[in-house]
């Protein structure tokens, strides 16, 4: 085993620079999200789906978007079918897939919540950058995304 390359002033600062924003932008994303009666995950399924053409998406391709587990999806799209904002189908295509599809309900609701999200995303990361420091930070962590996908 090869002697760690620990971190230097900057590398450290970066990091725990990642770590605080993220924690306390997902924080402000949940809070907000908490009092509309969704978790983070749900509010993001509903988007998806409702980007999707039809309003489906196969289960295991909405895991792979959301960088969550099988499991976890199906937890909160089991919440989503009980409040009435999504349901499951079988897939036309392949016996085996299951598809989750937005309900009118969860368009309906989705664009009643939409408005405030936004706005608890700009308040808590957009508007505390310059247009050159959301660059930096898109292309930047565009990048270890990238990395981090491809393995």
């Amino acid at each position: 085993m090869r002697d760690p390359q620990w971190l230097n002033h900057r590398e450290m600062r970066t990091w725990q620079s990642f770590l605080a924003a993220g924690a306390l932008v997902g924080r402000e994303i949940e809070h907000h999200l908490k009092q509309e009666g969704l978790s983070h995950t749900q509010y993001e399924v509903l988007v998806r789906l409702s980007e999707a053409a039809d309003g489906a998406v196969r289960m295991t391709e909405l895991a792979d978007a959301l960088y969550t587990s099988k499991s976890g999806l199906n937890y909160q799209v089991t919440l989503l079918e009980k409040a009435g904002l999504a349901r499951r189908e079988s897939c036309p295509t392949d016996v085996r897939g299951v598809l989750a599809v937005i309900t009118d309900a969860g368009r309906a609701r989705l664009a009643e919540i939409a408005p405030g999200h936004v706005d608890t995303v700009r308040r808590a990361l957009i508007d505390a950058l310059t247009p050159a420091q959301q660059k930096m930070v898109a292309e930047g962590l565009g990048e270890v995304a990238r990395r981090l996908a491809d393995r």
